[in-house]
């Protein structure tokens, strides 16, 4: 008895971090981050994050890698659930500029998920995270 209390205990203690860092994430680091990206775009943090407006127009820092003419980011929450199946209109702000293009989760090709993570995120765990690809319209360049 005393085992499924310390069980339940450990377990509540858990639920309780994990939702106080989204909190602490969404509300205090989240909107320093875009501050300093908009404050300072030639920064360091700006040379690898950007600010992503999502289809719902959430705007979330995220890490960054550009290749050919799309802008790849690495989602470890759960707002790349937007981009699935054939996502969406976005916008990205990349070193004070405003990008506009589609993007959309690529869940459907492992290999070039690994190969662009590499780049990305080189440091992570294989396997973590869903690769957001946007494809930048010729427009907004």
């Amino acid at each position: 008895m005393l085992i499924l209390r310390i069980l339940g205990g450990v377990a509540l203690l858990l639920v309780v971090l994990v939702l106080g860092y989204i909190v602490y994430a969404t509300n205090v680091t989240n909107p320093r981050v875009e501050r300093e990206l908009i404050e300072n775009p030639q920064g360091e943090r700006a040379g690898r994050v950007m600010l992503i407006t999502l289809p719902t127009g959430r705007r979330i820092p995220v890490n960054y890698y550009q290749e050919d003419g799309m802008v790849f980011a690495g989602a470890d929450g759960p707002w790349w659930k937007e981009m699935v199946g054939d996502g969406g209109r976005v916008s990205v702000l990349i070193r004070g500029e405003a990008l506009h293009g589609h993007g959309r989760a690529i869940e459907d090709d492992p290999a070039y998920t690994e190969r662009v993570f590499a780049k990305l995120r080189p440091n992570a765990v294989k396997g973590f995270g869903t690769l957001i690809g946007i494809k930048i319209d010729e427009a907004s360049r």
